[in-house]
């Protein structure tokens, strides 16, 4: 009984180490396809073939919900990923944003916000992860996410079918949410004792000199 025991324990572990390096090599697979899509979504952009933006742009998306189900499905998540995985998301949107601007598709102010809003933040969290501490995104940034990928996706559908552009709007509630999002996870950060208040940063603050000319 002991025997069959421990070899029902070793098939459990063995499944599970095997389920965990299928998951590892699917998510590589799944990152470097990401990494050569996004590049091609800028050259897209480039070239004025939206619909080739539009279809990896959608491409990149789908495999960024995938990645994140499987590695929740297969209890894959660790710090790292919950750092990299967003910024990765970010990097791309802000590339995108960039293009569209230089492309004069949107208003170089609103790219300007994002860009900085979203510097704070990525500074922020490489802050955070240097003292071991990662902090998950709020719904506040996920429905900002949201929201910029339906204005990108607007962009590329106003080129598609020349309609109205009536994506800016999308984007204007995407920067007040953007704004509103960087003020939160401020107060968040500060609220729970990741960031100096007054009184910290004066006892680290060094004495001045008191030694007066004479």
């Amino acid at each position: 009984h002991g025997q069959s025991l421990e070899n029902a324990r070793f098939r459990l572990y063995s499944d599970a180490g095997l389920k965990n390096e299928v998951y590892k090599t699917y998510s590589k697979y799944l990152n470097n396809n990401k990494i050569h899509i996004r590049t091609f979504i800028i050259v897209a952009l480039a070239l004025n073939n939206y619909i080739l933006a539009f279809v990896l742009f959608t491409l990149s998306s789908i495999s960024d919900i995938l990645d994140g189900y499987i590695a929740r499905k297969y209890n894959a998540i660790s710090d790292f990923g919950k750092l990299m995985d967003p910024l990765a998301d970010k990097l791309t949107q802000l590339s995108i944003l960039v293009t569209l601007s230089l492309k004069h598709i949107i208003p170089l102010w609103i790219a300007i916000i994002l860009i900085c809003k979203e510097l704070v933040l990525i500074c922020g969290a490489s802050f955070l992860y240097g003292k071991q501490l990662v902090v998950s995104s709020k719904w506040y940034g996920k429905l900002t996410t949201v929201l910029l990928y339906l204005a990108v996706v607007s962009s590329f559908m106003i080129h598609i079918f020349n309609l109205p552009h009536f994506d800016i709007y999308i984007y204007i509630l995407a920067v007040i949410l953007a704004i509103f999002s960087l003020i939160s996870y401020i107060t968040y950060f500060y609220g729970k004792g990741y960031l100096p208040n007054k009184e910290e940063l004066k006892k680290n603050t060094p004495p001045a000199n008191s030694n007066k000319s004479k």
